[in-house]
């Protein structure tokens, strides 16, 4: 039996009925999910997740019916189901993708990460994250499989590539080395808890927070609104500072150099002042401490405590700002200042070299050649005798006459 334009009538009023049904089913389906699930969050997601793919489920299976119904018999009939074929495995994995990703979005409304103490559930959202990716990508390769398996040229290959899986295994991993390693990377700092979303890092000498985490990459959010994207194999090779890893909580430090004159006791007493009317400060820790002393002026280090680090960068800029001004107004001494010391001793003394008109008892010299030096001198050269040049120079001379006679 053929199609001919007798046969328009009855396949449009066909489809028109799919239409009408898959719109009612849905409609219908809808309803009774919300009202099985009154009043509770998941319906609504649940309804806004699968909405779509299953009218397109639906959609697709009604029109298959509808030309099966219609045309029984024709000879483009196995052409259109293998296209019917085809679109239903695309709008299945559809819904398949789209209902394990309502399961995801469940567990993530479970583990919030806008609470003050969120380790677990950060860990809990970077792992339905990778999850989720991956489960995806295996669902979207395995439909791509099976539509590729309809074809009959494309089974036999298949199967005649099954013999030399080995190779062609050995072949794909040399070739996919680098992503098959950032694959593998993904997954265990997805599992191995060494970064979560929402963990504040220090990268590259740059501090951020961990805004993403895929299979192949990481992107980290930096404090002036850049995004550094590094690779997953840069977080299992190289070593990073991860500020969140077993609290948010953090210990912060500011540090002052400041004059002697200072007084300790009473910075600290003004540090109890500072801290108690900031809620940037969450109260567990307030140390003031003097770490140093060298070089002129004396170090002093401030240590405070905050829930997490931006707000522990703010607390310190606060407490160095409300520290200087406080100095600048109680203790202007004791701002830093750079001290020359000119002594009259050395403005006076004589110069190096120079010949002082004063007579031999006047020299301060240690081994000047004096009477009194040479007196210094006797006990440290008691085993070496000393013979006076103007002593032994007669006799010189003696010698040096009767040897020339």
């Amino acid at each position: 039996m053929s199609f001919t334009w007798q046969s328009w009538p009855g396949f449009i009023l066909a489809v028109i009925l799919v239409v009408g049904v898959v719109a009612l089913v849905s409609a219908l389906t809808s309803i009774t999910v919300r009202l099985l699930a009154r009043d509770r969050e998941w319906a609504a997601i649940l309804v806004k997740r699968i909405r779509w793919p299953y009218r397109a489920v639906l959609l697709v299976g009604g029109l298959w019916i509808a030309v099966a119904g219609t045309v029984p018999e024709a000879s483009w009939r196995p052409a259109v189901d293998h296209v019917f074929l085809i679109a239903l495995i695309v709008v299945g994995a559809w819904l398949l993708s789209q209902a394990f990703l309502f399961l995801t979005d469940l567990g993530m409304r479970r583990h919030r990460i806008d609470v003050a103490d969120n380790r677990l559930a950060r860990r809990a959202r970077t792992q339905l994250q990778v999850v989720r990716r991956l489960i995806v990508v295996v669902i979207i390769v395995v439909a791509i499989g099976v539509i590729l398996f309809t074809f009959d040229s494309v089974r036999a290959l298949g199967a005649s590539l099954l013999a030399s899986a080995g190779i062609a295994s050995i072949v794909a991993g040399l070739a996919a080395q680098s992503v098959l390693a950032n694959l593998f990377a993904g997954l265990q700092l997805a599992f191995s808890d060494a970064i979560r979303v929402d963990d504040v890092v220090v990268v590259e000498g740059e501090w951020g927070r961990i805004e993403e985490i895929t299979l192949n990459y990481v992107v980290v959010g930096l404090w002036d609104d850049r995004r550094l994207v590094l690779p997953c194999t840069y977080f299992t090779a190289n070593p990073f500072e991860n500020w969140t890893r077993t609290t948010s909580q953090l210990l912060g430090s500011v540090e002052l150099d400041l004059d002697w004159r200072v007084s300790p006791a009473a910075m600290r007493e003004h540090l109890d002042v500072v801290l108690e009317r900031t809620e940037l400060w969450d109260g567990r820790t307030k140390v003031l401490q003097v770490t140093d002393a060298v070089g002129g002026v004396v170090r002093v280090r401030v240590l405070v405590t905050a829930i997490d680090a931006p707000t522990l960068f703010d607390l310190r800029c606060y407490v160095r700002e409300e520290l200087v001004h406080w100095v600048q107004r109680t203790q202007p001494d004791a701002e830093p200042a750079q001290r020359v010391i000119i002594r009259e001793e050395a403005a006076s003394a004589p110069r190096r070299g120079s010949r002082s008109q004063a007579g031999d008892g006047e020299r301060s010299g240690l081994f000047t050649g004096t009477p009194q030096a040479e007196e210094r001198a006797a006990p440290f050269t008691q085993a070496i005798p000393v013979v006076d040049p103007a002593e032994t120079q007669p006799a010189a001379e003696g010698q040096d006459a009767r040897g020339g006679r």
